[in-house]
């Protein structure tokens, strides 16, 4: 139970730090972030959450730094998709397909996912562009 509400601080604190820089720079088109637009499941709101993508072709990967749970990723996955905005373009996602660990790394490239390796991280997805347009 304590695990949970770390968790949770730890998500507030960067809602509420870490996103607020990561938006604006996701949105100059520059830099790693790339803005995930979602619908709420029940508020019917519109989110956007700034996340680290890697573009592969057809698609980009994602890490899910907090697992699963988290309400962006419950989103998306409920709705079926997504809108992913990378380096200034829009990509309709409309399918959330799972993703080993050695192809997740793989695609974030050398040095990210030697970073990637250091934090342990292993819980990766694919997102797949609904047309058949390659993310650049």
């Amino acid at each position: 139970m304590a695990s949970w509400h770390l968790k949770r601080g730890l998500i507030w604190l960067v809602t509420n730090t870490i996103n607020r820089i990561a938006v604006p720079w996701a949105r100059s088109g520059r830099g790693p972030f790339a803005i995930v637009r979602h619908v709420g499941r029940s508020s019917g709101r519109t989110y956007e959450t700034p996340l680290v993508v890697a573009a592969v072709p057809g698609g980009f990967v994602i890490e899910l730094t907090y697992g699963p749970d988290v309400d962006w990723f419950r989103n998306i996955t409920a709705a079926g998709g997504c809108v992913v905005v990378y380096r200034r373009k829009e990509y309709r996602v409309d399918q959330v397909q799972p993703c080993s660990r050695k192809d997740g790394l793989a695609a974030f490239g050398l040095t990210r996912s030697l970073v990637l390796r250091l934090l342990r991280r292993h819980e990766f997805r694919r997102l797949h562009i609904a047309d058949t347009a390659t993310a650049d």
